[in-house]
């Protein structure tokens, strides 16, 4: 990474915010993006001005999501590195929201990144990678979930899809589909399906790990932990599995969630 650059959405926090801390830290450059500027732009200056700088953007607007690759290979000169990162969840059943809600889910979570990355393609550098941040939801769908399963799922089918094509241009194209984050992405806690919280629970510095073995050891796609990933599979492969294993993995959930609220509530 060293002297490479990376563009960075949903960096002012959480995942993105710890991937771009590693870029700078294996001697890259970091374009941070996400909706503060103020945030932004403190993070710019913790992380060094000569190796980092704010680009405030809605990954939602898609017409402004056009032009950032040309804005960053302004400033820093070149672009190698793309990471999708910048994500939004509605949890509950479809009828607690709006439509214009749940299109907010598909908006960021996947026209955003299928318009950025071929917005940035004409300018990376060979080499270069595109990282998409997907979610054990995308290889499973979770109930109560569904429409961020769904993003999720042709975040990961595109970038799987996409990668012989950017093989091309000498860029690869990765995934790292993590299981639940102990991140702000949370949000309300009380809402988040039992299911979910009967996988291990990961940081954000281990799913950033991940995303930086994407870039530079060229890997298709990394769950978060491995055995998620691979209980996962066994239950896209064979769903009566599923259907058989889901009472007993809600159960285990619940457990977790009570105490994983506990600790919040106790400051933990």
């Amino acid at each position: 990474m060293k002297d490479r650059v990376a563009l960075v959405t949903g960096a002012s926090s959480g995942i993105g915010l710890s991937v771009a801390r590693g870029i700078v830290a294996l001697g890259g450059r970091v374009a941070l993006v996400a909706r503060t500027r103020s945030t932004l732009e403190e993070v710019a200056r913790k992380l060094g001005p000569d190796r980092a700088a704010a680009f405030p953007c809605d990954v939602s607007d898609l017409e402004r999501l056009e032009r950032l690759p040309g804005e960053v290979k302004a400033r820093f000169g070149r672009l190698d590195v793309l990471v999708n990162n910048a994500g939004v969840n509605h949890r509950g059943d479809m009828a607690r929201h709006s439509p214009g809600t749940l299109a907010e889910v598909i908006t960021t979570n996947l026209t955003a990144p299928i318009v950025l990355t071929r917005a940035a393609l004409d300018l990376m550098e060979r080499g270069g990678a595109v990282i998409h941040v997907a979610s054990i939801a995308g290889m499973v769908p979770v109930p109560g979930e569904a429409t961020y399963s769904a993003s999720k799922a042709g975040l990961r089918a595109f970038a799987r899809a996409s990668a012989p094509e950017l093989a091309e241009r000498g860029i690869h194209s990765g995934v790292v589909s993590p299981g639940p984050v102990d991140t702000g992405f949370f949000g309300d806690a009380a809402d988040v399906p039992p299911l979910v919280f009967s996988q291990p629970m990961s940081t954000a510095d281990e799913v950033a790990d991940a995303v930086l073995r994407c870039i530079q050891e060229r890997v298709l796609e990394i769950a978060v932990p491995a055995s998620s990933g691979r209980l996962a599979t066994a239950a896209y492969v064979f769903p009566r599995l599923a259907d058989a294993l889901r009472p007993g993995l809600e159960k285990k959930g619940k457990r977790a969630k009570q105490a994983y609220l506990l600790r919040r509530r106790e400051g933990g």
